[in-house]
């Protein structure tokens, strides 16, 4: 990348940090070949005086999700998991609690019988009926009426909700790939973290993306910061799950975004990243595809402010969703082409990948509420500047 562009990003990433965007950026671009640019902005904590560095590490939450999928992928590969029987004969407990249809004069639960088995493609593809508690009022009214802790305590009784829409009539963001982490530890016999760890991170010389942090990922992490009433931000404390009873498939990882740039680029490269082959041509570009049909994305409208804005990507362009990656299928406003992937994290960590002109970006700000304005902003500013230089 020219001296010019990297001077422009480090201009506008500092200034958005300095105008309240984010506590603290760290963003990266690569290519096939390698890294192009990459940079830290403001401080880890407000008033610590630490920088935010290319080296920082965040939660990721659900930028987690394609590490997943991909993991399940490599499994339908091998033939041990497939695409289309039901899920249940991996994990029974997928669809067992029917579908929410309302609930009763007491305030109890009412369901329905699941009419079409669960997948995994379906899972994949958000589309299976499961949803986070975050956007849909239902499901939160589920959780208090059953007193169930929801996916973010880490125990497995929060993946054990019902549907709220049968098996592939609707998209809905939610838990599915939670339960593909739980599918991929049934068929290896392995947690999701070995497996992660052994398959994917390992190989492609991930040193600092796990489920839990080491000491030395520790002594680089990042606090998370909240947007409070007069729109300052200030540090959260988001106490860990007390004896956590799964690893979170859908967002569990932290890592850094030199990290990710080494996951993108093997999927710019069509699953092999330096000698080391993870998938197959054939399965990247059907992850890279349309899996759900004559669906699209819909706006994600929030229950819990304090969590997440309402969120939509790109507003009024079609979206898809391929096997764990959204697929604009127009070319947006930042400059990316119809048919690039992307997805994000609730603490307002993003990433995109274009393999039509072999170039990823990554951008990473640990704050709260998911898709605040103005962190979003200057994401977009990062990409538009990167796609103006091409």
């Amino acid at each position: 990348m020219n001296d010019t562009l990297s001077a422009a990003l480090q201009s506008a990433l500092q200034a958005g940090v300095e105008r309240g965007a984010a506590a603290g950026v760290t963003a990266l671009v690569v290519d096939r070949e390698g890294v192009r640019f990459e940079g830290g902005f403001g401080e880890r904590q407000i008033g610590s005086g630490v920088d935010m560095s290319f080296n920082t590490v965040g939660a990721i939450f659900s930028m987690t999700k394609p590490i997943t999928g991909t993991a399940a992928m490599m499994l339908v590969e091998q033939g041990s998991l497939r695409l289309d029987t039901p899920a249940s004969a991996i994990c029974p407990e997928i669809g067992s609690n029917g579908v929410l249809i309302g609930f009763d004069d007491d305030g109890q639960p009412i369901t329905e019988p699941v009419a079409t088995p669960v997948t995994l493609r379906h899972l994949l593809t958000h589309t299976s009926g499961y949803v986070y508690d975050i956007w849909n009022a239902d499901m939160a009214r589920w959780y208090e009426a059953t007193g169930t802790p929801n996916v973010l305590s880490l125990q497995k009784a929060g993946l054990n909700t019902p549907l709220t829409f049968q098996p592939g009539t609707h998209w809905e963001y939610g838990i599915g790939i939670d339960w593909v982490g739980q599918m991929v530890e049934a068929v290896s016999g392995k947690t999701l973290g070995e497996f992660v760890s052994e398959n994917i991170t390992g190989p492609l010389g991930m040193v600092d993306t796990a489920f839990a942090h080491s000491p030395d990922m520790l002594a680089r992490a990042s606090a998370i910061h909240g947007r409070v009433e007069d729109g300052s931000l200030a540090p959260m404390d988001l106490p860990a799950p007390e004896n956590p009873e799964f690893e979170m498939g859908g967002g569990g990882l932290h890592s850094t975004m030199s990290d990710y740039g080494r996951f993108m680029r093997m999927i710019l490269n069509d699953g092999e990243l330096d000698g080391v082959r993870l998938l197959k041509p054939e399965t990247v570009h059907e992850m890279a595809s349309n899996n759900m049909g004559d669906l699209r994305v819909k706006e994600l409208k929030t229950v819990m402010p304090p969590f997440s804005a309402d969120a939509e990507f790109f507003p009024g362009d079609p979206k898809t969703w391929g096997l764990t990656f959204q697929i604009n299928e127009v070319a947006a406003s930042t400059g990316r082409p119809a048919g690039t992937l992307m997805w994000a994290g609730l603490s307002n960590c993003f990433f995109w990948i274009d393999r039509t002109n072999g170039i990823a970006g990554a951008y990473m700000s640990q704050m709260l509420p998911f898709a605040d304005q103005g962190t979003l902003d200057l994401f977009y500013e990062f990409e538009t500047a990167v796609y103006n230089s091409l």
